[in-house]
């Protein structure tokens, strides 16, 4: 399955590089709790870090930086500072929201019961709908995905996403906006 897409033949996420703060809580979290095998890692020349890979499946990799001397976390600017629905998850131009796992909708429900247990604070499951609030409180057949979200030890806003239908055609029914730093072509 190695489909393509574009006119670049893009065929998926190779991997995303975030930052930690700490290398081995960060291993302890996505290997221990989230289950990802670790699967490479990497000494920068000079003392100037850490790079680590995890497997996410389908050939797709989630990787963390650690530099021993990077800039503090920068909420409500490089990250929201709570998660979707219990306050402001606003996050700055070029900055990375949130990273959402693809998860199968029946193992939803448990894997946030497993994230409970470990101790993790936990939103959802969230229904996704179309209504004007774009979630609802009952599972209904307007329901298109199904959400949990939930932090990382460093503030990393994480959702685990599952599809309960694919989006098609009839899912595109609004302009893009432009903002007001953009100058209109």
């Amino acid at each position: 399955m190695n489909e393509t897409t574009g006119s670049l033949g893009i065929r998926g996420v190779n991997h995303l590089a975030l930052v930690c703060a700490d290398m081995a809580r960060t291993v302890d979290f996505y290997q221990g709790v989230l289950g990802l095998p670790l699967v490479k890692t990497i000494e920068l020349p000079g003392g100037a870090g850490q790079h680590f890979f995890f497997d996410l499946g389908n050939g797709d990799s989630l990787a963390f930086f650690w530099f021993p001397d990077a800039p503090a976390p920068a909420p409500g600017v490089a990250a929201p500072r709570a998660l979707p629905g219990l306050g402001d998850l606003r996050s700055a131009v070029a900055s990375m929201n949130h990273l959402a796992f693809d998860v199968a909708p029946e193992r939803l429900d448990e894997a946030a019961r497993r994230l409970r247990r470990a101790g993790v604070e936990v939103l959802g499951p969230v229904n996704h709908d179309d209504s004007e609030a774009g979630w609802s409180l009952e599972l209904h057949p307007g329901v298109f995905m199904r959400s949990v979200y939930f932090f990382d030890p460093d503030g990393i806003c994480l959702e685990l996403a599952a599809w309960l239908r694919r989006p098609g055609p009839q899912d595109v029914r609004h302009e893009p906006r432009r903002g007001s730093a953009v100058p209109a072509t």
